[in-house]
């Protein structure tokens, strides 16, 4: 890529563009992978004086110190060419020390990072789906304020494990420096797990269910939780209009859902994104909370556990 690069500034510079408005040619046809514009005036100058060549200049030897600034630009094209390139393969492209290739990469400000998992890449419909319903719902709010808010009751399942191990964090104790640190081993969630669906909304816990053994979430179920949650409303909520917040898994989606729910009166908040457990705020807030509150707790009945649940929910 550098080579094709360096051929269009040769051509450029006979056509006596200035080397600003050659890096802003380069950036628009190459993007991220465009030469810096320090590179590009090392080039001009190049063939300026009359050089013709595109290839790096031979060396007659190893240069007394290895972070000479055409070295330090050489550096920079590789990372650019290639981003995943590692200290070691630079080093032996330029014939130079590692230390010398850490040290110039430090100087460029380039730091080497991890890709952050995320649950799915999402397409670009996908990012469009949620910049057209996150408008969307900023739109309603600047409309309607508070009460389009207040109006909104968000649900969701989550499985909760009858002992979750504590994070390393929240096991960390004050020491003396020179006091024995403390030993722990290695635990899991416990196999006993029990799944439960939660309604809240702004003002609190409204609603938990817990499923028996062997039970499964389907549309059918949902819309007895839904029954159970229109119930659950009329004492804690009365004459309050109600709109729904729930993701687009396949029981909330279902048409026996939509229409249970539409009989209650109820609004269904446009389609939830696919993908985005960032817009859940049972996903990102709720049942993170809970389960953090119950980490190094061990719960020997089912009864127990469920109770120390709606206790969290209403902490939450």
């Amino acid at each position: 890529m550098s080579f094709r690069q360096r051929a269009v500034i040769e051509f450029l510079v006979k056509e006596e563009i200035p080397a600003a408005e050659i890096h802003q040619r380069l950036q628009r046809a190459y993007g991220s992978v465009c030469m810096s514009a320090s590179s590009v005036r090392i080039w001009v100058k190049h063939f300026k004086d009359g050089n013709t060549s595109i290839e790096d200049e031979p060396r007659s030897g190893r240069p007394r110190t290895a972070s000479t600034e055409r070295n330090k630009e050489r550096v920079d094209e590789i990372i650019q060419d290639d981003r995943p390139e590692t200290v070691d393969t630079i080093s032996r492209k330029l014939g130079i020390g590692h230390s010398a290739v850490q040290e110039m990469i430090k100087s460029w400000g380039y730091r080497k990072m991890c890709a952050r998992w995320v649950p799915r890449l999402l397409t670009e419909d996908h990012k469009g789906q949620r910049k057209a319903i996150t408008s969307e719902l900023l739109q309603r709010y600047r409309h309607e304020g508070d009460d389009f808010l207040l109006c909104i009751v968000t649900g969701d399942e989550s499985w909760f494990h009858h002992f979750e191990p504590e994070t390393k964090r929240q096991s960390m104790e004050w020491h003396h420096l020179h006091s024995p640190s403390k030993k722990k081993a290695k635990t899991v969630p416990s196999a006993a797990k029990v799944m439960g669906t939660v309604f809240w909304d702004a003002e609190g816990f409204i609603l938990a269910e817990f499923l028996e053994p062997g039970q499964t979430i389907n549309a059918a179920r949902y819309v007895q939780t839904l029954h159970k949650l229109r119930r659950a409303l009329r004492d804690k909520r009365p004459g309050r209009n109600i709109i729904i917040l729930h993701d687009n898994a396949r029981p909330h989606a279902a048409r026996l859902a939509l229409e249970a729910i539409a009989k209650m009166g109820w609004e269904v908040l446009p389609p939830h994104p696919p993908s985005s457990p960032d817009l859940a705020p049972s996903d990102y807030h709720l049942f993170r909370f809970v389960k953090d509150q119950l980490r190094g707790q061990r719960f020997e009945t089912r009864e127990a556990f469920e109770k120390a649940v709606r206790q969290c929910l209403r902490m939450a």
